[in-house]
């Protein structure tokens, strides 16, 4: 994503698997699967049954924006894969290739809620994690592992936009709606020790906080978000469903806070977010409570894993 100019652009949709998604009936139910988090935090679903990941090749030039035929086929097969198992998650949405980052392939929905359009943008991420899946024919310094795995790495958000791209009746770019203005703090440490401090954890904190029922813990699953110097929904599960209870606490969300949002950033600027902010306490009150009724039942259960590093079960 091209961050100066706040865009995301959709480079390379295949027909093929456009053809695919679109053809998924409404009746297909899938393996059943829960959605998880890592000891890093990285959200995947654990699904009823292992899948095979095909050898993709791991180089691609940026400046080419269409894959190579080795990349294609790979990503083909799997689609075919994906969407034999999880039919829920994939139907309706479009696939598109990104040269930046071609192990993250890129599938993408846009809704309208009133006057404003969402996209909800899904990307997989199909690194292999060593301990975490079977390799059932070794990479190189070209290809990745083609390795058996039961656990699906990705990313699931609803991002607000300012507007779409059109040529020929498609999609050629996405320009977010940007509701921060600058997440930057400052910086700590000296020499090659020193790096940059951001809000955007602090931000996101302040949101999910302010939508979530009370008591209710949700760590690592922050319902609301900061990314692109925006407010963002994380839609787990990654259903149609899920997306459609999310989307509108997403709208209302915005709408209350953009007002508000040099408020929020100016409090943040010199402390870490604490619900007892005046800011934060303040905005809560004012809340009403129907907008965590989506929320309502979400509950976060830690565990150790065969490793014994610590994971996180969501479930509603």
């Amino acid at each position: 994503m091209d961050q100066i100019l706040n865009e995301i652009p959709v480079s390379c949709p295949d027909a093929e698997i456009n053809g695919l998604l679109a053809s998924i009936p409404e009746s297909a139910k899938g393996a059943s699967c829960s959605v998880r988090y890592n000891h890093n935090e990285e959200l995947f679903l654990e699904l009823g049954s292992a899948i095979v990941m095909p050898r993709f090749p791991i180089h691609h030039d940026i400046r080419e924006t269409e894959p190579s035929g080795e990349y294609t086929a790979a990503i083909r097969e799997l689609s075919g894969r994906l969407t034999e198992l999880l039919p829920e998650v994939f139907r309706g949405l479009t696939y598109f290739f990104d040269p930046t980052e071609p192990l993250k392939p890129r599938f993408y929905k846009l809704y309208k809620v009133e006057d404003s359009i969402y996209l909800f943008l899904l990307r997989l991420d199909l690194i292999f994690r060593h301990f975490q899946g079977e390799v059932l024919e070794a990479g190189s310094n070209d290809v990745m592992p083609s390795y058996r795995t039961s656990r699906l790495y990705l990313d699931s958000e609803i991002i607000p936009l300012d507007s779409v791209g059109w040529e020929e009746g498609r999609a050629r770019s996405f320009k977010v709606l940007q509701l921060v203005s600058d997440t930057w703090i400052g910086e700590t440490g000296r020499g090659y020790l020193q790096h940059g401090i951001w809000m955007d954890n602090d931000l996101t904190k302040f949101f999910t906080k302010l939508v979530l029922p009370e008591g209710v813990r949700s760590y690592p699953y922050y319902p609301l978000f900061c990314r692109y110097k925006t407010i963002c929904a994380q839609a787990t599960p990654p259903s149609p469903d899920r997306r459609k209870k999310l989307l509108p606490l997403l709208h209302r969300a915005i709408a209350f806070l953009a007002p508000e949002m040099e408020r929020i950033q100016a409090s943040l600027k010199g402390r870490p977010f604490s619900d007892s902010l005046p800011e934060f306490v303040g905005l809560r009150k004012r809340i009403p409570a129907s907008w965590r009724e989506v929320l309502v039942g979400v509950t976060v259960r830690s565990y150790l894993n065969d490793r014994e590093l610590k994971e996180y079960a969501l479930e509603y």
